[in-house]
Formats: structure tokens, C-alpha cells, sequence
């Protein structure tokens, strides 16, 4: 079954409109995420986000992993029984926290060691992993394991961690064993538009059901996220939802919205509300 319907292209640019299907529903893009990434968006219950508009949630496997763990989400049903919500939930992989958390990590060619940043305890993640745990889970759209780099980062290393990504991608692929979740591949390569290049034309053929633009808002500004975003949705499949991974600023989702993406996420709206923060026009 296909992931995504095109309705309307705009003529002065690249931004578009579009419906993605998941088995909890359609979800009409472009789409903000808000984001609950222990299974709650903090300060708001379910009840009253969906008053607010939100038609698909984000939660975080790292954190499901750690707290309450896979059995007891299992235990309610999946993701949805959990949290409450019966709309469309996207998990990620927890690979965001190889970056957010490289403190407390180790990583290899196979995978990542976390100590948990509640007690310390071991958790291991790799590719098979994440996508086994993201499908008993139950969430309607899993990302695939990749290394997100950080800002700034030499050039040898962002070549391995594309390559990383790259290889885990397939595993994650040969890995997923729930039809009903869609599975969107992750583009890395910093600002270095020929490493995306070839990041994603190792992707594309993979066939994923949608592609995400991984390591952006990591500290390389404005400027270099929007040249990095253009290129790259320019590149994806037109038939395919494109996904800007921890963008939340208003002017950056808009710019990557001409740029034809379709999908955000990030706690920076939850966040300020919670400190006495809102935006306005």
C-alpha cells in the first residue's frame, strides 16, 4: 500500500500538499509533530492536543526502552494504549541519542552502547534492534538506525557515519516485520551536499516508505540548514513523504516547506509553552 498522496503542487515553488497514510489514519502535510518522547507531551493531556490540531505524535525508543520498558507498552496493547492516543504515532530509532547523548555512549560498526542516563544500566541498540523494538512498540511510522553527527564534524568521520547509515538502513529494511508500520529511511551527511548526494542514492533504491533529512538544527545556522534541505528534498522521490527531523522554528519550517518538505517535529513548542514562552504573529 502506498505511504503518500499528492493533492496540490505549488507552481512558485517546491511546497506541496499531501496525505499520509498510516493504519491509524491520514495525516494531511505539511504536519507539525508535537513531541512525547516518554510516551506524554508534557503539560497537555491527549485530550486537550487534539483540540489543538495535532494529527500525528512522536514518541522516542531510547526513552520507551528505558522507561517503562518494551513489556509494560506491550502489556497496554502498543504506543497508542500507552499514551492514550488513538491517532498516528512515529517513533524514532533512538539513533538521534548517539548525537544527544555521546557522553554516555559507545559506538561501533554494529551498533550502540548506552549507559542510561536514569541509573547508568547497559542498553544496547543497533539496527535489528531498534527496528524489532519499534515494532512491538506498535507506532504507525519507525525510522531506521542511522549516526546523527554534530556541528561541527571532521570530514573523515561524517563520511563513516554516512556509510553507517547507509549499511544500517539495510539491515533496518531486511529487519521490519510489521507491514502495517511505515518505514522511512534517514539521509546524513551534515552540510556536505555531495555526501548527501550519495547517501541518498544508496537510500532511494532501498524503496522505504518515506525518507527523513537527519542532522540538521545540530548548531550550523539558518543558512546552511535551508542550502542543506533544498538540496536534498530536491532529490527525493516525489512519491514519497519527506520528513525534516528536530526543525521547529516557524521560519525554518516554512523555508523547508517551499522546499518541498512535508513533515516536522521538535519540542520547542512544548518546551516554551511550559516556561511562559508562546509565538505570535
Amino acid at each position: 500500500m502506498k505511504s503518500y498522496e499528492l493533492i496540490n503542487q505549488d507552481t512558485d515553488s517546491r511546497a506541496r500538499r499531501g496525505r499520509l497514510l498510516t493504519a491509524h489514519g491520514v495525516v494531511q502535510t505539511p504536519v507539525f509533530m508535537p513531541v512525547g518522547t516518554r510516551g506524554c507531551v508534557k503539560g497537555i493531556t491527549p485530550a486537550q492536543l487534539a483540540t489543538t490540531g495535532a494529527q500525528i505524535v512522536l514518541a522516542n525508543t531510547y526513552h520507551m526502552v528505558i522507561r517503562p520498558g518494551t513489556d509494560v507498552v506491550e502489556s497496554l496493547g502498543d504506543l497508542h494504549g500507552l499514551m492514550g492516543w488513538d491517532g498516528p504515532i512515529l517513533t524514532d530509532s533512538g539513533g538521534y541519542q548517539v548525537f544527544s547523548l555521546s557522553t554516555l555512549n559507545r559506538i561501533g560498526d554494529d551498533g550502540v552502547e548506552f549507559a542510561s542516563h536514569i541509573d547508568g544500566a547497559k542498553i544496547y541498540l543497533d539496527p535489528t534492534v531498534a527496528t524489532q523494538t519499534q515494532n512491538r512498540l506498535g507506532a504507525d511510522v519507525i525510522m531506521c538506525f542511522d549516526e546523527c553527527t554534530p556541528w561541527p564534524c571532521p570530514a573523515d568521520r561524517l563520511k563513516k557515519a554516512v556509510e553507517r547509515t547507509v549499511r544500517w538502513a539495510k539491515q533496518c529494511k531486511d529487519a521490519h516485520a510489521n507491514e502495517k508500520q511505515r518505514l522511512f529511511g534517514i539521509v546524513q551527511g551534515g552540510v556536505d551536499l555531495e555526501l548527501r548526494s550519495d547517501c541518498m542514492r544508496e537510500l532511494i533504491p532501498m524503496d522505504f516508505d518515506g525518507y527523513a533529512i537527519g542532522g540538521l538544527s545540530v548548531g550550523e545556522g539558518h543558512d546552511h540548514m535551508i542550502r542543506t534541505v533544498e538540496h536534498t528534498a530536491a532529490m527525493l522521490p516525489e512519491d514519497k513523504p519527506r520528513y525534516l527531523m528536530g526543525v521547529g522554528m516557524p521560519v525554518d519550517i516554512v523555508e523547508a516547506v517551499r522546499a518541498g518538505v512535508d513533515m516536522f517535529d521538535c519540542v520547542l513548542p512544548t518546551r516554551n509553552g511550559r516556561n511562559a514562552f508562546a509565538f505570535t504573529d
